[in-house]
């Protein structure tokens, strides 16, 4: 079994396949496993062959080793309803049967359920492809536990909901019996190695997948509120990012590469300071894995001094990253250095760039006209927005704060109780538009690289808008933090087999949301039809739409098609 890549004689694409040779009368012989991707360019002939080998690596371990020893995961969403009581009707095989067995007049046949398919059929090869399955050590003890973990993960990719309404969806809608009681005793097995190896798992796919070319990680932290007032050890106030700030919560920090494939996820006390994750979650990654070649890229809310001293340390070792830097908080110096046009030069017609020397870092500064015009477009609307709060109320009440556009007002010159715009000051504040700040330590990155690389972190913005939005991850409804720490550990497989499947799909056919995938996917179905008078049992699929069909040919499956009796 080898990657072959193909070339096209009268165009300059190039197909990747898996083939493997074998012999007829002598003769070797290829034949194509599975057809990867046609690629346009080097790049994605890179990428396409590091996907193949990948690929080609989980079918030979098909070959050899069963996931599951002896004991393997059902085959079908109807052996997987037959599992948990005895079978309706005697199983058939299709091969064994004769044309006539699928003689039957429709007049007695009626629709006893109807299934979906499609979640299981993709998002269970690729589970058990990303090796899942190993996340439980001890198989034959603990089968139950794997089988009850497989399906809750993708039962929260199908409808992210509570565990009981996950099981009722189970039964409902895919034709799978699972006992709630064994879906939390699943959970109680997700201990800190477990959720360590899972970790692993999903660090080893995306390196697999990626051909070991991680040069980049991108850093973030985010909150995640419980539908309870009470705290614990882990449950605690503090800054809300939900606006929840009378609610318990969690600090979920998150890595992930350049093209949003997970690294990694580390789970902090609630009342922890984003700025204060970077630092242990980056240590523990290096200390795992080997990333001493790799830049750390995070926003300007890991910029404290507490990070950059610590930063400085690790740069010792060879850590290279770059951070989001708070120009306004820097020195009035510099800051005249970067409010002063003239030290700037034009990259094109929207960019002009800027180096500056900060505590013997670079601080890469960069002027965008069209950021410009939106931060004066946001400010108008919010200061308008102020403004006819104050004529409504007419009070001081409320507006003494300094948050938000609030800051621009102050108390009348002639001492009078009313509040006045500063104009001078919104004047200040109009001569930052545009401009962002970058701190790095990487001598070897020219700025354009930089900014790009900065501007990449909105992989780990929509890592965590999938997390929260698509797959649901709060509000967390359970309380014990060990039942809290199995949730993300949940919700973060989800995860890694929403991005995966979404990196796939947008190289060997084209890019598709998780969310339009799901939404394909759940789609596919299969109806159990009964003819009532011979008491034979049907599986008929549904038609797949073309985009489910393109998904089932990038996992390598033939989409269902034909009936088959059951």
């Amino acid at each position: 079994m080898f990657v072959r890549v193909k070339k096209n004689p009268k165009t300059s694409k190039r197909s990747v396949q898996i083939v493997e040779s074998y012999r007829v009368d002598g003769k070797v012989r290829q034949r194509i496993l599975q057809h990867i991707g046609m690629a346009q360019s080097d790049q994605e002939l890179e990428e396409l062959k590091s996907l193949a080998d990948s690929v080609k690596r989980c079918l030979e371990e098909e070959r050899t080793l069963p996931l599951y020893g002896e004991s393997s995961q059902p085959e079908s969403l109807e052996e997987a309803s037959r599992s948990e009581s005895p079978p309706k009707s005697k199983p058939h095989n299709e091969k064994d049967e004769s044309s006539s067995a699928y003689d039957v007049n429709l007049l007695d046949v009626v629709e006893e359920a109807r299934h979906i398919t499609g979640i299981h059929d993709i998002y269970g090869k690729l589970y058990d492809e990303l090796g899942f399955g190993k996340v439980i050590p001890n198989p034959a003890r603990n089968k139950a536990a794997m089988e009850a973990l497989r399906e809750i993960v993708l039962a929260r990719i199908a409808n992210p909901q509570s565990k009981r309404s996950s099981v009722e969806e189970l039964q409902r809608h895919f034709g799978i019996d699972l006992p709630i009681k064994r879906v939390y005793t699943m959970m109680d097995k997700l201990n800190e190695k477990a959720i360590e190896r899972i970790n692993t798992i999903a660090w080893n796919a995306t390196r697999s997948i990626l051909a070991q070319k991680i040069d980049v990680i991108y850093f973030d932290a985010t909150t995640l509120y419980f539908e309870s007032f009470e705290e614990d050890e882990l449950r605690k106030n503090g800054y809300s990012k939900d606006g929840k700030f009378n609610q318990p919560q969690v600090v979920l920090a998150l890595m992930v590469t350049k093209e949003g494939l997970p690294v990694g996820y580390r789970l902090f006390e609630g009342d922890t300071f984003d700025g204060h994750t970077l630092l242990p979650t980056l240590k523990g990654i290096r200390a795992h894995y080997d990333l001493d070649q790799v830049i750390y890229v995070a926003d300007a809310g890991m910029f404290n001094k507490k990070n950059r001293e610590e930063l400085e340390t690790l740069e010792k070792n060879g850590t290279r990253y770059i951070v989001g830097a708070r120009i306004k908080n820097l020195p009035d110096s510099l800051k005249a250095k970067i409010l002063d046009p003239g030290n700037y030069r034009s990259i094109n017609e929207d960019l002009e760039v800027a180096t500056f020397e900060y505590e013997g870092k670079r601080l890469v500064v960069s002027r965008s006209a069209k950021r410009a015009r939106k931060d004066a477009h946001d400010r108008q609307k919010g200061i308008e927005k102020l403004r006819k709060r104050l004529e409504k109320e007419g009070t001081l009440k409320g507006q003494l704060s300094n948050q938000g556009y609030r800051k621009y007002l102050r108390i009348s010159s002639e001492g009078e109780c009313d509040l006045q715009f500063d104009e001078a000051k919104i004047e200040e504040e109009s001569r930052w538009d545009g401009l962002k700040g970058i701190l790095s330590n990487d001598t070897t990155l020219g700025e354009e690289e930089i900014i790009h690389q900065y501007g990449n972190l909105w992989q780990i913005e929509e890592s965590f808008r999938i997390t929260k939005h698509d797959l649901k991850i709060r509000p967390i409804y359970h309380f014990k933090p060990e039942r809290v720490k199995a949730h993300i550990a949940l919700t973060f497989m989800a995860y890694t087999l929403v991005r995966h499947l979404s990196y796939r799909v947008k190289l060997q056919y084209k890019a598709m949301s998780p969310e339009a995938i799901r939404q394909q996917l759940m789609d596919v179905q299969r109806s159990i039809l009964l003819d009532t008078r011979t008491q034979r049992r049907f599986s008929l699929p549904s038609s797949l739409p073309l985009d489910a069909e393109k998904i089932y040919r990038v996992m390598g499956l033939k989409p269902p098609t034909k009936a088959k009796l059951l």
